[in-house]
């Protein structure tokens, strides 16, 4: 595996189900009530963060997901932190709904609004450069997908297209992203590591693969 210099490969894999990371999250979470956990997926452009989020979300009850690119979407690209902690998380360690636009979404008339429903268990907040230090008091628990840089490259890549400008934003964003990962160690903090791309055998439609936290040992 080819992993940027400086990031620690995970060790100890082991296949798990989807369901038993859920309550592995729920087991790092202990003493959460009347709000939902907040819990945080961070790993490399391509790394499987959007899936990952989805597949925890259909098992884990009534469960909500928020996309950070929703939030950055017309700012800068790890420059929305405030934004993500004052408007969604704040409320959800309230217990209240969230339904929030930001404000270049009313600036570009962008439809719909950021929106989690009250009553939900768990709230999957899944993006590069969600498992940092000034959001470390609103989360609960985390998860960081390691993968092969290479084949996430090329995900990356396939995902935005191919044209000159996709692939000038694909190299804009790696300038920018591995810099910010090596800074903030989101593999360092985060509770469980998952496997992402190229993924090792298991069964893709009920397992995940996963390794113990980095920072334990």
């Amino acid at each position: 595996m080819r992993l940027h210099h400086g990031e620690p490969e995970a060790v100890g894999w082991q296949a798990s189900t989807v369901l038993d990371v859920v309550q592995r999250m729920r087991d790092a979470s202990p003493g959460v009530s009347g709000r939902p956990r907040v819990v945080a997926i961070d790993g490399r452009g391509g790394a499987g963060k959007t899936t990952l989020a989805e597949r925890l979300r259909r098992v884990a009850g009534v469960s909500a997901v928020v996309h950070t690119d929703d939030v950055a979407w017309h700012l800068a690209c790890f420059d929305w932190g405030r934004v993500l902690a004052e408007n969604v998380l704040r409320p959800l360690h309230r217990g209240q709904a969230v339904d929030f636009r930001p404000d270049a979404w009313i600036a570009h008339d962008r439809p719909g609004s950021i929106a989690v429903p009250a009553g939900a268990e768990f709230v999957w907040v899944e993006g590069t450069g969600v498992i940092r230090g000034e959001l470390a008091p609103w989360l609960d628990a985390s998860i960081y997908l390691q993968g092969d840089l290479d084949e996430q490259e090329r995900l990356l890549a396939a995902r935005d297209g191919d044209s000159p400008g996709q692939q000038a934003h694909v190299a804009d964003w790696l300038r920018e992203e591995l810099p910010f990962l090596l800074r903030e160690q989101p593999w360092a903090r985060a509770a469980l590591i998952v496997a992402g791309p190229p993924h090792p055998d298991h069964d893709p439609h009920a397992e995940l693969t996963i390794a113990p936290p980095i920072s334990s040992r």
